[in-house]
């Protein structure tokens, strides 16, 4: 698929209005790190959304063909945010070969998430997905063309990317993938992709995330910083080559129901990752001596029960405990018997698997 540009900025009118999305974060099984220019990864990944880690975005704009383009304000919590203001300043100016209207577009964003950001629950990738949602729903309203079609989704995924790779994932709903992959007809390093029911067995499709808070801090290392340390990897083609093999691995577990498999596979990626944030010159490890713990915990409890419950991680020291929801009735008291105790302040999410984006009627923050 091509990205069409739009036509020039002068062709739309003086208009104004809001518009609000919803957008979850995401929870990657098969982890993507390292990317090439312009946020192309190194290798393919597939996630499922959430359905209560959100980032609600609320975007007042007007547009005026004698005005330069500015964001005017920014809040997240309603508190100013200065530091992630530029980010998406900068997002958005790169958005203008694509939208030449936001040329002449002054903005006002209102934010609110629902978990902590920067400490490696996908926070970026909420915010924008919903970014994204919201620009293409401004050129949609321009347009006179109705949102939510399928190549308004696929233009958003692709809009998304460019502020943070793994948000192009956040688009949809179910088990997503992203990255070229000979493994997956129509999947594409520019956008991510929906797996179609046919590839996923009924036992995943209420799949549970208990998201464990460690630290909520914000992390040392940016995940921008590891990724770039992943062009000089010395692991950096096995990692590949690892990448395809779970990947090819993980979409036959998830055709065919086969849940431990499944959990094989999701621990040795978070594990993975891990690693070639410590095997990276300079290295570094995020993980604290409670995510130890709590790793360590999970797999007894395991042996123990014969539950299905796995651990994965992103870019932080917080763990996500990935069960099915017939599970829930053991893992539930194991969390809160046995696992609170080594969580800050006693906190973890009880999330699961949600059903994507969800557009906000103008005027509900």
């Amino acid at each position: 698929m091509t990205i069409q540009l739009s036509g020039q900025a002068t062709d739309f009118p003086r208009t104004s209005g809001q518009t609000c999305w919803q957008s979850p974060a995401n929870i990657a099984l098969v982890k993507y790190w390292g990317k090439y220019p312009v946020q192309i990864p190194m290798n393919p990944s597939l996630s499922f959304v959430l359905k209560g880690s959100v980032v609600k975005i609320c975007m007042d704009y007007s547009i005026d063909p004698d005005s330069p383009f500015e964001l005017v304000s920014f809040s997240l919590n309603g508190q100013v945010n200065d530091i992630f203001k530029s980010r998406i300043d900068n997002y958005l100016e790169g958005l203008v070969p694509f939208f030449p209207f936001l040329k002449h577009a002054q903005i006002h964003i209102d934010s609110e998430s629902s978990f902590p950001h920067s400490a490696g629950i996908a926070s970026s990738a909420a915010a924008f997905s919903a970014l994204a949602l919201c620009v293409c729903s401004i050129e949609a309203e321009i347009s006179g063309k109705a949102p939510g079609t399928e190549a308004f989704l696929r233009r958003a995924s692709f809009m998304a990317r460019l502020g943070s790779g793994s948000a192009c994932r956040s688009i949809y709903d179910g088990m997503v993938l992203w990255g070229k992959t000979e493994q997956l007809p129509g999947s594409s390093d520019e956008y991510a992709v929906k797996l179609e029911s046919r590839h996923v067995h009924r036992r995943f499709m209420k799949m549970k995330d208990a998201v464990l808070i460690v630290d909520s801090g914000t992390k040392k290392v940016s995940s921008s910083a590891g990724h770039a340390l992943m062009h000089h990897h010395p692991y950096r083609e096995q990692r590949k080559e690892q990448a395809s093999a779970n990947l090819g691995r993980l979409l036959n577990a998830l055709q065919r129901g086969e849940m431990p498999l499944f959990g094989e596979i999701i621990e040795n990626e978070a594990l993975s990752l891990h690693s070639l944030m410590m095997s990276s010159s300079p290295g570094y490890i995020l993980m604290h001596p409670n995510t130890i713990r709590l790793l360590e915990k999970i797999r007894e409890f395991r042996r123990e029960t014969r539950a299905h419950a796995y651990f994965t991680l992103d870019a932080g020291p917080n763990i996500h405990l990935i069960y099915p929801e017939s599970d829930a009735a053991q893992v539930i008291p194991f969390i809160r018997d046995e696992l609170t105790s080594l969580c800050r302040d006693g906190r973890w999410i009880d999330d699961g698997m949600g059903t994507g984006p969800e557009r906000i009627a103008h005027g509900s923050k």
